[in-house]
Order: C-alpha cells, then sequence, then structure tokens
C-alpha cells in the first residue's frame, strides 16, 4: 500500500510539472547549458531600413540578429570567443545562409561584441528565452 501511495504521488507531480509547462508556453526558459558554436557575422549598412523575415525594419542600432531556425522573438545571449564580450539580442530575421555561419547580428551588436574590423567572429550562442 505505501508502495502504491509514493507512485501516485510520483505520478501526480510529474503531471503537475507538464501542466506547469504547459501554461507557461508563451516563453520558455531553456537550458544555459546549451550552446551553439560557430561564425557570426553582421549586417551591412545597406540593409538598414528594409523589412526583416519577420517583417520589422531592421535598424543597424538594434539589438537584433538573424537566426536559420529560432522563432522570431527569441533573446539569445552572444558571445565572442576571442575576447570575451557578450550581448543579448533578439531574432528577428532569418539566416545568414552562408555555409559555416550561425547568426547574423546588427550592426551595433557587432559593434559592441568588437568584431567590426574583423567582419566575422567564433561566437557562442545560448538561448535565454524562446518565443512562440
Amino acid at each position: 500500500m505505501r508502495l502504491h501511495a509514493f507512485g501516485v504521488g510520483l505520478l501526480s507531480g510529474i503531471g503537475l510539472a507538464l501542466l506547469c509547462g504547459c501554461a507557461s508556453s508563451h516563453s520558455v526558459q531553456t537550458d544555459p547549458t546549451t550552446a551553439e558554436i560557430g561564425i557570426a557575422s553582421y549586417y551591412a549598412h545597406k540593409f538598414h531600413g528594409r523589412k526583416t523575415a519577420s517583417g520589422e525594419v531592421y535598424d543597424e542600432e538594434a539589438l537584433t540578429a538573424a537566426h536559420r531556425r529560432l522563432p522570431f522573438g527569441t533573446r539569445v545571449h552572444v558571445t565572442n570567443l576571442s575576447n570575451g564580450k557578450h550581448i543579448i539580442l533578439t531574432i528577428n530575421d532569418r539566416g545568414p545562409f552562408v555555409d559555416g555561419r550561425i547568426i547574423d547580428v546588427s550592426y551595433r551588436a557587432a559593434r559592441d561584441l568588437d568584431f567590426l574590423r574583423e567582419g566575422l567572429v567564433r561566437v557562442r550562442v545560448r538561448i535565454l528565452q524562446t518565443a512562440h
């Protein structure tokens, strides 16, 4: 009987955890230990004022980025692995569409991460919060 009560309690706890997880589907906190490492590039000035894939207008001074798969509105923590500088960006576009690159950041983000001169840099991208 004691074992049965334990099993029912355990299953109830799991069910409650799953229900709570479903209730917070608007923003999901992800495991901070998972990250994507690869090459980042940044948007050229000519894209300033043009529409992004999300429908937003690209502002080179905004803290935004393009990613191939992450939902629009996802917030990511990007770290320049050559100097340790980091920034939080919001995904609002698709890309980059060049093999080997994992994220395309705004001009301001590239300036803040200190890779304008190089144009490309190795970064770690960690998801902070996803949007649905």
